[in-house]
């Protein structure tokens, strides 16, 4: 599949992979930040954003997907830096396709299963009845009934609404894909063969994504990882701290290159 991506900058390569119900747009300020000294590939993984809709939504493909844009830019091999889904997706790449991925960045997930975090998101997305909606405002309005006073989840999916040919409002995700694959994209990420590439774990001090005892597994798929926390962060780290996550994403590097 032909991802949608955005490249800013030139300099050695940084492909990264957005989270749920995102899109490479969610990291343009990173990419902005860093555009001196890396090319900062954004990419929209399939049925987000601007990319292709297909009914198939697993791990498996979505890398597929990630290595033949790699290829198709005519790259041996980039630095991989994911966020939640994304950094899943990402893990995924270092297993299947160590060859490609020089350094790995992971932000705020860990290789394991996960419990429905979701499930309120969902739920409010599934009570919007698009065909009858006639402005933003209409969408917001169910969301807010649902999601209440979460007003930075409520504009993230805000971000998500377009308008058809017609002019009639739609989610740019393909969202009841998305919907029906939620449970394979809250799974863990099988780890048969360690990447030995470096590899750094990004996590919010706010955010229970990553735990302590997490470390053991990610460890033994991740032989030299690092791990760094970001004060006062949650778990969209990159939007809650820009400047000391570029920070350790920068100091990152500079001793893997």
């Amino acid at each position: 599949m032909k991802l949608y991506h955005k490249s800013y900058g030139k300099g050695p390569p940084i492909v990264i992979l957005h989270g749920l119900f995102g899109s490479g747009d969610n990291w343009r300020t990173i990419a902005r930040m860093m555009e001196g000294e890396y090319n900062c590939v954004l990419a929209d993984l399939r049925n987000h954003g601007r990319s292709p809709h297909d009914m198939g939504m697993n791990f498996e493909s979505m890398a597929a997907d990630v290595l033949e844009l790699i290829h198709d830019l005519n790259l041996s091999s980039v630095t991989l830096l994911g966020h939640s889904m994304g950094g899943k997706v990402a893990m995924q790449m270092a297993m299947t396709t160590p060859e490609v991925v020089e350094q790995l960045m992971v932000v705020d997930i860990a290789p394991r299963q996960y419990p429905p975090h979701h499930a309120g998101v969902i739920r409010a997305i599934r009570k919007v009845d698009m065909p009858r909606m006639s402005d933003r405002a209409q969408v917001e309005s169910v969301l807010v009934n649902e999601l209440g006073p979460d007003q930075s989840t409520i504009q993230f999916l805000m971000k998500n609404l377009s308008r058809d040919a017609d002019g009639q409002l739609e989610w740019k995700p393909n969202m009841p894909v998305i919907l029906d694959a939620y449970d394979r994209l809250i799974d863990d990420v099988p780890l048969p063969v360690p990447f030995e590439g470096p590899t750094l774990f990004i996590r919010g001090e706010q955010s229970k994504y990553i735990l302590e005892e997490d470390m053991t597994a990610i460890r033994k798929g991740f032989p030299r990882a690092e791990l760094v926390t970001i004060s006062g962060a949650g778990h969209w780290v990159h939007a809650d701290a820009p400047e000391p996550f570029v920070e350790e994403v920068r100091s990152f590097l500079s001793r893997t290159e």
